[in-house]
């Protein structure tokens, strides 16, 4: 908005008037796009939020974990919500530890053995689950970081040709009477450079963060199969 108003107080064409100059299709293009930015600063903003409060609710839970003399008999006290990623791990392994029950004839290194394994798995099904919790909405994103100069790209092809297209039915052709049907086409590039440029920004980073993530969760994951394996025999 500064950088309009900026346009129409030096006297010159502002943004608008190149906006009245589009074609129909074009001006279709720029509100679809308009509805991308708003689209993927939505996502952008609302992923960093998201992913800064999981970490932080996943840096409480670990530090409450450490704080139990035991993780295999804990307090009825102790809550570990589903919502917080670390917590929902830990539950699904304890259920899995627990679901076990000893059979007839089976050694306790059997059984040890078979909770472990059932630990694991579990493990390794809600690591996948939580992995695509930290990816969701990304798909969007990096659809519009691609999308959106292409889609600019073609409102610009689209203007250029009715332009030349209403020269070419006139008698006379001149620089005035192209040059605003091509200044309204090109518009559209601009406003499809102006989505994808911060979105790729944004996409990057976000990405970077859900590899730290991913990481830190399968790092947690591996330590917590290891305790509850010591903590086992």
């Amino acid at each position: 908005m500064v950088l309009f108003s900026l346009f129409a107080a030096s006297g010159g064409p502002s943004v608008f008037t190149y906006f009245s100059q589009s074609n129909t299709a074009g001006r279709v293009i720029i509100v679809a796009l308009a509805f991308f930015s708003v689209c993927a600063w939505a996502i952008m903003l609302g992923k960093y939020w998201e992913l800064k409060r999981v970490r932080l609710f996943n840096l409480g839970f670990e530090q409450s974990l450490h704080r139990l003399s035991s993780i295999l008999e804990v307090p009825a006290t102790f809550k570990a919500p589903k919502s917080v990623p670390y917590a929902a791990l830990y539950s699904d392994a304890i259920d899995a530890y627990n679901r076990i029950e000893p059979k007839a004839g089976e050694s306790m290194e059997q059984l040890r053995a078979a909770r472990v394994e059932h630990v694991e798995n579990a493990l390794q099904r809600a690591l996948a689950n939580k992995t695509l919790n930290y990816e969701s909405s990304m798909i969007f994103l990096a659809t519009i970081v691609s999308g959106a100069p292409f889609f600019g790209l073609l409102g610009t092809v689209w203007g250029v040709m009715d332009a030349f297209g209403a020269v070419g039915l006139q008698a006379s052709a001149s620089l005035q009477n192209l040059a605003p049907g091509v200044s309204g086409a090109l518009l559209t590039t601009v406003a499809g450079l102006c989505v994808a440029i911060p979105s790729v920004f944004g996409y990057n980073y976000l990405l970077s963060r859900n590899k730290v993530l991913v990481t830190e969760l399968e790092n947690f994951a591996s330590a917590l199969a290891d305790m509850i394996e010591l903590e086992s025999r």
